[in-house]
């Protein structure tokens, strides 16, 4: 993967997260800065996840620790224990907002 097609991936996984925000039933706060994304939740906890150019990875950091995920075979996945980013953000979310959240599964 090139750079521009890193950025236009980790565009849509920032899309996604927000309308997933957006239409979440959980008091989610989402702002998005220069490729940092916070979301901060109700209790004032907050996930930060952000594009790692140099790696090509999307970088998340949360509560119960920081995660990478690198795109392989169409998916975004954790670079340690394999896991897909959208699974993993709505179980670290619904443990953050005490409800569950979801971010409508893998990219196409």
């Amino acid at each position: 993967m090139n750079e521009l097609e890193f950025a236009q991936q980790a565009a849509k996984v920032f899309a996604q997260i927000e309308a997933a925000t957006d239409n979440s039933t959980a008091d989610i706060e989402c702002s998005l800065n220069e490729g940092v994304m916070e979301l901060e939740f109700e209790n004032g906890s907050k996930i930060i996840i952000n594009r790692h150019a140099p790696n090509q990875e999307i970088w998340v950091a949360a509560k119960s620790g920081g995660f990478h995920y690198a795109w392989k075979d169409g998916r975004w996945l954790n670079t340690r224990d394999g896991s897909e980013l959208f699974s993993s953000l709505e179980k670290l979310a619904g443990e953050q907002a005490g409800e569950a959240v979801r971010f409508g599964g893998q990219l196409s």
